[in-house]
C-alpha cells in the first residue's frame, strides 16, 4: 500500500447565499445542500431546477433552511465532526470516507452527506491528523497518526495510531464493509459490534488462565460426506431493539466454497437458539460483493429449503422457507401447544428470518461533480441499511445527526 498525498474527489458542492441587490433575485438552493459547511473561499451552487421558480418570478425570497448551523456555530460542528471521524478511526484502525459520511451525516441525502465527509477528510489530511492511502484495488483508506492521537487526548479521548498498521494492509475491503455496516446499525439506534469487538465481549470478565472464548454459536455441518464441527463467528452482530434477538451480518466479498457452503446452512438453522452472549438468534443477513456471489448463496438457501420440505412433522422440526420477497427466507420451529384435556397439538411458529441483499458497492465510487456514472441509491432514506426490513417489522426509525448533542434513548 502506498501513501498518496492528493486528495481523488477534489469537487464538491457548497452551498453559499448571497445579499440580492435591487434589480436581481436571489437564487434558490435545493434544500438537500441546506446542511452544508460554508467554505473561507465559497463558490455559488445554483440548481437549474429551481432556478426561475415562481418565487423567485413573485420576487419573494424564501430563507434558505441552514439546519444545525442554527443552533450550533460553524466552528463548533467542524469540532465535532473531527471529533467523531477520528473517533471512528481509532476505533476501526482504517476507514473511508464512506464511513465517515455515515457516521457524522445519516440524517442527510447521500450526496450531502458525502460531500460534508470529504470536506471532512481534507481538513483531517492538511493537518496531519490522518494519513491517506491507496490499497491493491486502488481503494482510498485513511489511518490515524500519531498527531491525531494527540488532539485526541486533548479532549480526553485515549487513542493510538493506526498508520503502520494501515500501510500493511493490501485488501482491506471485508472488514471496512463489515465495520459500514455496524455504523449503519448504530445509526438506527441498535447496538452492534464487529467480529473483533464481539470476540472482546464474549472474553471479557474471563478469570485468568480460562480457556477463551471465539465463536457464538457451535454447530456441526456434513460437507462431502464428512461431518464438521463449525465454530461460527459473523462478520458483525446486532442486538435487537428489545435486548432480546440478535441479528449475525455475514459479508461474502467471495464466492462460498463447499465448507462455506455448508456452514451458511447450518448457521441458518441455528435460527432460535441462545448464543454466547445470551440473546437469541433472529435472524442471518449475508451481504453479496457481486450478482455471482449471491445466486451461489441462493442456491445453497433453496437447496435447504427443499432438504427441510421432506421432513417429517416432529416436535423441533425446522423447516426453512421462501418469504414474501425475492432474497427472504423464514425459518419455521414446529412446538408442542396445548388443546386442553391434557392433550398437545404441534404448531409451526416462525423463528426467524433470513435475508440476501447485494452489497451498496456503488456508494464508494460516488462523484459529486458532473463525471458521476453510479446510483446514489441504498441509503438511510430507503428501506436498505443496514439490512432490507420486511413490511412485517415495520419501517426503519430515521437517523438523526450525532453532531447535535447525544441521541435520546
Amino acid at each position: 500500500m502506498n501513501s498518496h498525498p492528493s486528495d481523488t474527489n477534489p469537487a464538491d458542492a457548497v452551498a453559499h447565499t448571497r445579499t440580492p441587490s435591487a434589480s436581481t433575485a436571489s437564487p434558490q438552493f435545493p434544500e438537500r445542500l441546506a446542511c452544508v459547511c460554508i467554505d473561507a473561499a465559497p463558490r455559488v451552487h445554483i440548481d437549474p431546477v429551481t432556478r426561475g421558480s415562481s418565487s423567485s418570478a413573485e420576487g419573494g425570497n424564501r430563507a434558505v433552511p441552514r439546519g444545525l448551523s442554527s443552533r450550533v456555530s460553524t466552528s463548533r460542528l467542524r469540532e465535532r465532526s473531527w471529533l467523531v471521524a477520528l473517533m471512528v478511526c481509532n476505533r476501526f484502525r482504517v476507514i473511508r470516507t464512506l464511513d465517515i459520511a455515515a457516521a457524522c451525516y445519516p440524517e442527510r441525502p447521500f450526496k450531502a452527506a458525502l460531500t460534508a465527509a470529504q470536506r471532512v477528510v481534507r481538513g483531517l489530511v492538511k493537518q496531519a491528523l490522518l494519513q491517506r492511502y491507496k490499497t491493491a484495488r486502488f481503494q482510498t483508506v485513511y489511518g490515524l497518526t500519531q498527531r491525531g492521537v494527540d488532539w485526541l487526548a486533548e479532549g480526553g479521548v485515549e487513542a493510538h495510531a493506526s498508520v503502520r498498521r494501515v500501510s500493511d494492509m493490501t485488501n482491506p475491503e471485508h472488514r471496512m464493509w463489515g465495520q459500514f455496516l455496524v455504523l449503519c446499525c448504530e445509526q438506527r439506534g441498535l447496538e452492534a459490534m464487529t467480529e473483533v469487538e464481539l470476540l472482546t465481549r464474549l472474553n471479557r470478565g474471563a478469570p485468568p488462565g480460562s480457556a477463551m472464548k471465539s465463536s457464538l454459536l457451535t454447530t456441526s455441518a456434513i460437507d462431502r460426506g464428512r461431518q464438521r464441527t463449525i465454530s461460527w463467528r459473523p462478520d458483525a452482530v446486532v442486538v435487537d431493539a428489545d435486548g432480546v434477538g440478535l441479528t449475525a451480518l455475514e459479508v461474502d466479498c467471495s464466492a462460498r466454497g463447499s465448507l462455506r457452503a455448508a456452514s451458511l446452512g447450518a448457521q441458518v438453522m441455528c435460527i432460535g437458539r441462545t448464543t454466547a452472549t445470551g440473546h437469541v438468534l433472529r435472524r442471518v443477513v449475508v451481504w453479496c460483493r457481486t450478482d455471482r456471489i449471491r445466486h451461489r448463496v441462493l442456491a445453497t438457501l433453496n437447496a435447504l429449503v427443499r432438504e427441510t420440505s421432506e421432513h417429517s412433522l416432529t416436535t423441533g422440526r425446522r423447516q426453512l422457507k421462501p418469504g414474501t420477497a425475492e432474497g427472504e427466507y423464514e425459518l419455521w420451529i414446529s412446538t408442542e401447544v396445548a388443546a386442553g384435556d391434557q392433550r398437545c397439538i404441534l404448531r409451526d411458529v416462525q423463528a426467524g428470518r433470513v435475508i440476501v441483499q447485494d452489497l451498496p458497492t456503488w456508494l464508494p465510487k460516488v462523484r459529486i461533480d458532473a463525471r458521476n456514472l453510479h446510483s446514489t441509491a441504498g441509503w438511510f432514506d430507503e428501506n436498505f441499511l443496514p439490512w432490507r426490513r420486511p413490511v412485517s417489522d415495520g419501517a426503519w426509525l430515521s437517523p438523526t445527526s450525532p453532531l447535535d448533542g447525544p441521541r435520546s434513548a
